[in-house]
């Protein structure tokens, strides 16, 4: 089998809101097909015009190929000898940042042929199952146009999402900082007063976590604001501080505030993650399979994580792809509690509802079963792809 072309589609919604702090809104996705007619899909969490460059632009030099032309006639059936060539090629451009979120996006589609040409769940050939069912968190951000409005709105949307099945919820509280959502500016307590109305809400059964989408820059505020949340029962705090200070993440973790600290979403490769989890202390560990550079490299962070007794929990953003994607990462990992997922009764993006055919299905006892169907196990709905697809310039 070869590969004979790379696709890529650049999406976007038609009423983006560039204040709404969601990637959701527009999408990268990945068609890898072959002369023998499999054909398997990926996407990556990354500005879709700078994924689709970094596939497409040609290479001019050995340390600076372009993805499409090294993947173009290559046996698409062992990803990871794919994916050291491309990382190697690409290197000079690559080795962090979009160039291995577009890797990522095609890895996803490469294991997608490898389980369909085996007639079997990616999971398959991934490893061994180390579960019997996976348990996804519903991840919730409401539209903001004020506080009021939010906080409302994040509690009815907590328990519906428990009146759905699911076990485990996260809070979206991007109150502050660089990338507060919407019309919100609020001081700290808000966070606290937030988490403990869902709590009542939902009583004390429910897995409640929050994203603070990187609010502080003060490591002592941050610890002030996390012994706040003592007696919520807050699984883990995502994202407090910025992706790179290292040293703040281990001073935080030190602080010992009784709230595990959860990081990774937007870190590529294990090396990455090797840095986060020894030096930044990071308690969870969450690849985002695209981001990460794919199945490949996510099964990598998931065994950097358990040989450090630290559990893994699946960022994802994007559409049931991503869902799907994780899902079969989430079956063979050592640790994986959780996954997120997004429920389409509880989300805005009418991309993120009704661009895969196939998303993994909630079941009424709060889990997804292990994948069966071969690849992924999901499929691009057409019209979806062509109503929010920007032809290439």
């Amino acid at each position: 089998m070869k590969i004979t072309d790379v696709e890529c589609h650049v999406l976007l919604e038609h009423d983006f809101n560039v204040s709404a702090t969601s990637s959701a809104q527009d999408g990268f996705i990945v068609e890898v097909h072959t002369d023998e007619g499999i054909s398997g899909i990926g996407e990556a969490d990354v500005n879709p015009w700078i994924g689709r460059a970094c596939v497409e632009a040609p290479g001019t030099h050995t340390m600076g190929l372009g993805l499409r032309e090294m993947l173009i006639g290559a046996d698409p059936l062992d990803p990871r000898s794919l994916w050291e060539r491309l990382y190697v090629g690409s290197a000079m451009n690559g080795r962090r940042g979009a160039v291995i979120h577009a890797i990522g996006a095609v890895d996803m589609a490469l294991w997608d042929i490898a389980g369909k040409a085996a007639g079997v769940p990616t999971w398959q050939l991934l490893g061994e199952p180390a579960r019997a069912a996976i348990v996804p968190y519903a991840s919730l951000l409401p539209p903001a146009p004020s506080y009021a409005a939010f906080h409302e709105t994040i509690i009815e949307w907590t328990v519906r999402a428990q009146a759905l099945g699911f076990r485990a919820a996260k809070l979206e509280l991007l109150y502050s900082g660089p990338y507060r959502h919407g019309a919100l500016d609020e001081p700290d307590e808000r966070m606290t007063e937030t988490i403990a109305a869902v709590r009542a809400a939902v009583g004390p059964e429910m897995t409640l976590m929050v994203d603070v989408g990187y609010a502080w820059d003060d490591v002592d505020r941050a610890a002030r604001t996390l012994r706040d949340w003592s007696g919520l029962n807050v699984f883990f705090v995502e994202t407090p501080l910025r992706s790179d200070d290292m040293a703040g993440l281990a001073r935080l973790h030190e602080a010992d505030t009784g709230i595990r600290i959860a990081a990774g979403e937007w870190l590529s490769t294990r090396y990455e993650f090797h840095e986060l989890l020894d030096h930044g202390k990071a308690d969870v560990a969450q690849p985002d399979i695209g981001r990460v550079g794919g199945l490949t490299e996510a099964v990598r962070v998931a065994e950097l994580a358990a040989a450090r007794g630290k559990p893994i929990v699946p960022h994802l953003w994007k559409t049931g792809i991503s869902v799907a994607a994780a899902v079969q990462l989430a079956t063979v990992a050592a640790d994986c509690p959780f996954i997120e997922f997004l429920p389409e009764q509880l989300t805005e993006s009418a991309l993120r509802r009704h661009l895969s055919i196939g998303t993994p299905a909630l079941r009424p006892d709060g889990t997804i079963a292990l994948p069966t169907k071969a690849g992924l196990g999901v499929e691009l709905d057409r019209a979806t792809l062509e109503r929010f697809r920007i032809a290439e310039a």
